[in-house]
């Protein structure tokens, strides 16, 4: 193969997309309905990128993410992740809910290590890997804690740590800081950003928060309802913060307020 050739393969490899949807349609069937839940759904996500969903309850956002996931087919419609169909849950896909799904049973440590011993890792590498992603989200004086001694935060610290600690190639969060306060949401926006600097995994992220958007994405899909489908693409990664603090209100509001328009329409 020549050099030429070669290198333009190299230079191809590398701007396929993460993920990539074209076309993604939804349509769920029972005896006496017929509801189209999304309807010719175009999007991609680049790697190491952070891309948000945004849109209304029920525009069906939350159904691409479980698409992406394995957990639900499509009606039509193709869903690549690293140039691969979806046809299935995978490991290389880690997912993150609103609801705390931490296994009660288990301490914060067990949990974490969880996907690690089902891969058949041993309990050295085990406790390596969990003491690294302890550290990640400030939880290791509770690595012994039960799920009921922690608040939803600490929980949702948990959640994070033990899909990153599977190493997967892309992490699916659905709505993770929609049940917490305002204080607590924000601060666990914060961590979330740390840990995607630190780690550079490629996340898709679901949200009806428009700030949470905007203070977190690189790129932001904004979403109609009815069917749900993409209403428009837009550009967040502006320089809008610096070091987490709001540095250009005016560049701010004139987005939020674009958005908001948006979603009236």
């Amino acid at each position: 193969m020549g050099v030429a050739l070669k290198s333009e393969i190299i230079q191809v490899r590398k701007e396929q997309p993460e993920i990539d949807i074209r076309g993604l349609s939804k349509v769920y069937q029972t005896k006496n309905n017929r509801f189209e839940a999304l309807k010719d759904v175009s999007l991609h996500v680049n790697n190491e990128e952070f891309v948000s969903i945004l849109g209304p309850s029920g525009c069906g956002k939350s159904t691409i993410l479980r698409i992406l996931a394995g957990l639900e087919e499509a009606s039509s419609g193709n869903v690549r992740v690293a140039g691969h169909e979806v046809t299935g849950p995978s490991a290389e896909r880690g997912m993150v809910f609103q609801s705390y799904t931490l296994f009660p049973w288990l301490t914060v440590r067990e949990n974490i290590e969880f996907g690690l011993k089902l891969k058949g890792l041993k309990a050295k590498e085990r406790k390596e890997i969990s003491d690294k992603y302890l550290e990640l989200v400030g939880l290791e004086r509770f690595a012994n804690s039960y799920g009921k001694e922690l608040s939803g935060g600490m929980k949702q610290r948990v959640a994070i740590a033990r899909s990153m600690a599977n190493s997967p190639d892309v992490l699916l969060m659905d709505e993770p800081f929609g049940a917490l306060d305002a204080q607590t949401k924000q601060s666990m926006q914060h961590l979330l950003l740390d840990i995607w600097k630190k780690e550079k995994t490629t996340i898709v992220f679901i949200t009806h928060d428009i700030d949470e958007s905007l203070f977190l994405s690189q790129r932001i899909y904004v979403m109609d309802a009815r069917p749900g489908r993409i209403s428009e693409e837009i550009d967040a990664d502006l320089g809008l913060f610096k070091d987490g603090e709001l540095v250009d209100v005016d560049r701010f509001m004139k987005m939020k307020k674009h958005i908001i328009s948006l979603l009236k329409h």
